[in-house]
């Protein structure tokens, strides 16, 4: 009995360390019992505001003092459980950007940590080390597919990633089996209280969300886990949230936590509330006599008027500031590009200009296109497409960031990438040779942003024209796929419909000119003609010394029918540099497979990047044959064109490339 006894005593944490906290609101909170960094700042209402509308940036709020976190006899980790009263509330309805974290940590100011997908938590040279020993529970309101989320309202348990061992979109079981569910909107702008617990004898930590005071019985998410590993004997106790693209306010209205016990409940009502749109008094309007307000509301009437006459603006509508994912004003448009000047001129082609831009506030570097919107869709159905595509989010993808409408005018904002499109290193800058070790890197890059394309996404996006100059090259020559301006979308499962051929000569599946269907099938064709091009440092297709040209995919296929594919290779890889001849060789035989004239004989996707990663080994190739691989031939050349979409570079059947970032992001605009 006394043995049992001591061994309960010695579980308990030590009398002198902090066990506890509670916060009923913020107001009175001072720097002794909160730490606070980043943008996080408490309001005069008592609300803790982790992060505002500003894009790219984090927020924190530790507790000060340490917290003991294990026995120190037995290195067990002790119970703990916490409650928690948020809010969420985006800059632009129905789009997060990006999500908050409970966190215990060894550290409250996390240095190192970014934001927008790391949540303010992490960064990317350290997700998933074990030396990382934090725990975290995110609410996450952007679908990342880096880390695997399911979908853009998920909560997760974190343990030393960003890739949560366990998720489920956010709700609350109104019953004790679990049979009724309800689902909460993370980013509805509502108070949500949320409990987080850790059972150390049962090993299992327990998420349990409500939109009341009441906690369900049955916790929406469960995960079993022994914290003795990941957790310290001492360690601190907060929250952290982050802004990427896109932004929302995170909000904290109450807290409680507690160790081998259960934390103080939390009221709703009794926390303070967010404030609602602002109203003005009804005793200031009675008390303004009726030709006064005609007065103001003329001068207001004929103001307005004259200022949209005179900036030739349109109405923003108010569909238009839901669709997202971001609108410009054109004012800030112009003070980033200094008015549109030539001196921050990247490029310019049939569809417009694009400059060189840096956003005022968050000095984001950015590219502007600007394109003349003579498109046949109407105004909303375009500007939706947009949308659409700007809610792709991929480390591999150019992304669209936002836009702006003035007039017939579209200015089109995108990811500014500093090294330009990856054709120019292969073709145009001979100084200036990729490694091999850089361009494996940039092919499994896109094929990673391509399967994301596919399967990912909650839409199929068939890219329609995957090629060297549409590959762009960021600050760290990370490959990444970019002019959407042909893509089409269209719902998992459905048959994706007929359409004018669109594409470039050497990169067009033959089933696409006589069926006029693009599909992932086609995609992956484009993607083998694009791997061919990337190793050997040749077009797809070149022009010879008489009527006829050298088609890549037949030149590659007379090495591999002599044995010695490799020998196919960029001579400039043969120059002093290293390279692994077993990598090249598999690049080679995949460009060989993704470029079969059958489409039902090409690989998807995903084992593409199987192949690519080394997780599969490629099928036997013995039986491949010219016939099977090589579906093209220039005296096939025709005229392509998409009425919708004209894209320059490819209507006039020839293999010209653009070879700059401005040149690639104006080809195929709308």
């Amino acid at each position: 009995m006394l043995f049992s006894l001591l061994l309960f005593l010695f579980a308990l944490p030590v009398s002198s360390q902090l066990d506890e906290v509670y916060f009923s609101g913020f107001k009175d909170v001072t720097s002794q019992n909160l730490t606070l960094n980043g943008i996080a700042e408490i309001q005069r209402d008592g609300i803790l505001r982790l992060t505002n509308e500003t894009s790219r940036l984090m927020g924190h709020a530790f507790h000060p003092s340490l917290f003991r976190f294990k026995n120190s006899s037995s290195g067990k980790a002790f119970s703990f459980s916490t409650s928690f009263a948020l809010a969420i509330v985006p800059e632009y309805p129905k789009l997060g950007g990006h999500g908050m974290a409970f966190t215990i940590a060894t550290s409250k100011d996390l240095k190192g940590a970014l934001p927008s997908q790391y949540l303010g938590l992490l960064n990317s040279s350290d997700v998933g080390n074990f030396s990382n020993h934090l725990f975290a529970v995110e609410f996450d309101t952007v679908q990342d597919f880096e880390f695997g989320d399911k979908n853009d309202n998920h909560v997760g348990i974190d343990i030393n990633s960003l890739v949560s061992n366990a998720s489920e979109t956010a709700g609350y079981y109104t019953d004790d089996s679990g049979s009724n569910r309800q689902d909460l909107n993370l980013k509805g702008g509502k108070s949500i209280l949320v409990w987080v617990d850790y059972d150390a004898v049962s090993n299992l930590v327990s998420v349990t969300l409500s939109s009341s005071s009441t906690k369900p019985r049955k916790p929406i998410l469960s995960f079993p886990v022994d914290l003795s590993p990941i957790l310290q004997d001492e360690m601190y106790v907060g929250f952290s949230a982050s802004t990427g693209l896109l932004a929302s306010s995170h909000y904290l209205m109450g807290w409680s936590f507690k160790i081998n016990g259960q934390p103080k409940s939390l009221d709703l009502s009794s926390l303070p509330q967010l404030p609602g749109p602002k109203k003005k008094p009804i005793s200031l309007i009675v008390g303004v006599s009726v030709p006064v307000i005609l007065i103001g509301l003329s001068a207001i009437v004929v103001g307005v008027y004259l200022f949209r006459k005179i900036k030739n603006a349109d109405i923003i509508e108010s569909w238009e500031l839901e669709i997202g994912p971001h609108r410009y004003s054109y004012q800030e448009l112009k003070k980033a590009t200094r008015g549109f000047k030539d001196k921050e001129l990247l490029g310019q082609g049939g569809f417009g200009r694009v400059y060189k831009g840096t956003l005022p506030g968050s000095r984001t570097e950015v590219a502007v296109k600007r394109v003349s919107h003579e498109s046949k869709q109407g105004l909303r159905e375009f500007v939706s497409e947009i949308a659409s595509i700007g809610r792709l989010r991929h480390r591999n993808l150019v992304q669209l960031l936002g836009w702006c409408r003035r007039r017939g005018d579209l200015l089109l904002v995108y990811d500014y990438m500093a090294n330009g499109s990856l054709d120019k290193y292969l073709f145009d800058e001979p100084e200036n040779v990729l490694a091999w070790e850089q361009r494996f890197k940039i092919i499994k890059g896109v094929a990673s942003g391509l399967l994301y394309l596919h399967e990912g996404y909650e839409q199929v996006v068939i890219h329609r024209d995957v090629k060297a100059s549409n590959v762009l090259l960021d600050c760290e020559l990370n490959g990444r796929l970019g002019d959407f301006g042909l893509a089409r979308l269209y719902d998992h499962g459905s048959d994706p419909q007929t359409t004018h051929v669109v594409g470039t000569l050497g990169y067009l599946a033959p089933e696409q000119t006589r069926t006029g269907k693009a599909t992932t099938s086609s995609d992956v064709f484009a993607f083998g003609a694009f791997m061919l091009e990337v190793v050997c440092g040749r077009r797809p297709i070149e022009q010879g010394g008489g009527s006829d040209g050298v088609v890549l995919v037949d030149w590659v296929y007379g090495f591999f029918n002599r044995g010695e594919i490799v020998e196919a290779k960029d001579e400039n890889l043969g120059m002093g540099r290293e390279y692994r001849e077993e990598e090249v060789e598999l690049v080679l035989k995949l460009g060989l497979l993704c470029s079969n004239s059958e489409a039902s004989r090409r690989p998807r996707m995903r084992q593409v990047v199987q192949y690519l990663n080394g997780d599969v080994a490629l099928p036997d190739m013995s039986s491949l044959s010219l016939s099977s691989c090589s579906g093209l031939r220039l005296g096939h050349r025709q005229d392509h064109h998409d009425s919708a979409m004209s894209y320059p570079s490819s209507m006039d059947g020839s293999c010209s490339h653009t070879s700059s970032v401005a040149e690639s992001l104006l080809s195929g605009g709308r």
